[in-house]
């Protein structure tokens, strides 16, 4: 995770959202890791997979494998970033196989409670970036997950939550903008007998 990364022109052809890296700019793989879990930058995404793989696509082929090694069996993952191609697809299920995998990694696992980040752009110059997950600020006992929004898919929350002796994880997909943070409060509750 401390190994140079360097951003290549074709890590930038990301839409819609960006942390804007720069072709030529040099990043550690755990910082861009860190700023892709808190804020969900395409072209961040971009950049690891290809850095990781080869290519995008390369990438969507290990994703394709781990998934399933983990037993996620109705998912096909055709980039990094979770953008809508056709034949591209997962279910609430696979989804949280995977996201229990990713809980079990403990470096993963502390970054997605981060409730802010202050990335250091090659340039010198920060930019604080804000957790997606709205759920950290609004319950004590969230600790995390990702969010996701395509017009394709509603808006999207893994979300998981611990108390003593408990840990859950809970998935909703293709919500409302408001609903999204109910929903998955309400579950997370539920699920740790609240």
């Amino acid at each position: 995770l401390d190994a140079p990364v360097t951003v290549h022109p074709v890590d930038t052809l990301a839409e819609p959202v960006k942390l804007n890296i720069k072709a030529g700019d040099t990043y550690q793989r755990i910082d861009l890791l860190r700023a892709l879990l808190v804020k969900s930058p395409n072209d961040v995404a971009r950049c690891l997979a290809r850095d990781a793989a080869g290519s995008v696509e390369a990438f969507a082929e290990l994703m394709n494998e781990k998934a399933r090694q983990l037993g996620a069996t109705n998912s096909h993952f055709l980039n990094p970033n979770g953008l809508p191609l056709p034949g591209q697809y997962s279910t609430a299920r696979d989804l949280s196989i995977i996201a229990k995998a990713a809980y079990a990694n403990p470096t993963i696992r502390s970054i997605v409670c981060l409730r802010t980040l202050v990335f250091r752009f090659a340039n010198g110059r920060t930019r604080e970036l804000e957790n997606t997950n709205k759920v950290l600020k609004r319950l004590p006992y969230c600790n995390g997950m990702k969010t996701g929004y395509t017009e394709a898919a509603g808006h999207c929350l893994i979300a998981s939550g611990t108390r003593p002796g408990r840990d859950i994880i809970v998935v909703v997909l293709g919500d409302s903008k408001a609903g999204i943070w109910q929903d998955a409060s309400a579950l997370l509750s539920w699920g740790l007998l609240l």
